[in-house]
């Protein structure tokens, strides 16, 4: 019967853990600045919230495109629901950057904008990357 229980809990747990695993899921270059690279990893944290984290590399700095722009931008859309925007990702020398977000969204566009503000209020027309993150409720 214990041997049963410990089983039944172990099992339980491995579920458990597959279940608030988090996943990764690439992000899809518009061809605006062609060599840009990402990746969204989201995980559900402990208040039942996806936390997501941006990650790019070989991103041109917002200044050096054309038109030059002043920041990138992380935008979450869920379906049927304006954007909003979640994050400034911040490019280092080295053309990295990432960003760390929470939404209370399960299912959701996410793109990245380059913006003449840090703080728009919507989108401009401009994407560099963007991707769909799709979580189990």
């Amino acid at each position: 019967m214990m041997r049963r229980n410990l089983a039944l809990l172990a099992i339980f747990s491995f579920l458990l853990s597959v279940i608030a695993w988090g996943r990764e899921d690439r992000l899809t270059n518009t061809g605006i600045t062609p060599a840009a690279e990402g990746k969204v990893g989201s995980s559900t944290d402990r208040n039942g919230n996806t936390a997501i984290e941006v990650e790019v590399k070989h991103m041109a700095s917002p200044e050096s495109l054309t038109p030059a722009e002043t920041a990138y931008v992380v935008w979450v859309q869920p379906r049927g629901k304006d954007p909003d925007a979640v994050g400034v990702l911040r490019v280092n020398k080295d053309l990295e950057g990432s960003v760390k977000a929470t939404t209370p969204y399960k299912d959701f566009d996410i793109f990245i904008t380059a913006e003449g503000t840090m703080k728009p209020e919507r989108p401009s027309g401009m994407v560099i990357l963007r991707g769909t993150v799709q979580r189990e409720p």
